[in-house]
């Protein structure tokens, strides 16, 4: 995808339309109960996409996608995702949103999340990063306070 100067890439688009087409994914999804399966679908210049499942109870690190947007849309189960949420002057909380098969998320170049399989079934997502994920922090909450826990990169961790 090739997008011009200026212009955002509609991420969960691109997100919607890989997750609706699921014939067309090189793999079919596994399941891992030792951890998360994750699996590249689309890896073009300045915009990448992976199929991940999740078992219940697995889930994401607090992270950020290292400058990178994107987007996630759930193709079945449900995922929890928790936001970083700062009130003026306060301390830091999670915010938690589930996100039910079908629904999408899109968000920007500085957005920490966590998301988590709180369910009963396993879920299957479609992730979309641009540009392609090079670096990403993990983070913990202590004392309302993001602190950096490590970061991981491209090659070496995933």
């Amino acid at each position: 995808m090739i997008v011009a100067a200026g212009v955002r890439a509609d991420h969960l688009t691109t997100a919607r339309r890989l997750a609706a087409r699921p014939d067309d994914w090189d793999v079919a999804p596994r399941f891992d109960p030792a951890q998360r399966w994750y699996h590249r679908l689309l890896d073009e210049p300045g915009l990448e996409a992976w199929l991940l499942t999740w078992l219940p109870g697995q889930q994401t690190d607090l992270h950020d996608h290292g400058g990178s947007a994107g987007a996630f849309v759930v193709v079945s189960g449900t995922l929890t995702e928790r936001t970083v949420h700062v009130p003026s002057g306060g301390d830091a909380t999670l915010v938690e949103r589930a996100l039910p098969s079908g629904a999408g998320r899109q968000f920007g170049e500085h957005h920490v999340h966590q998301i988590v399989n709180a369910g009963l079934v396993p879920a299957v997502s479609v992730h979309v990063y641009g540009p392609e994920l090079r670096t990403m922090t993990r983070f913990r909450l202590e004392r309302g306070r993001l602190v950096v826990a490590a970061v991981d990169r491209a090659g070496a961790q995933w």
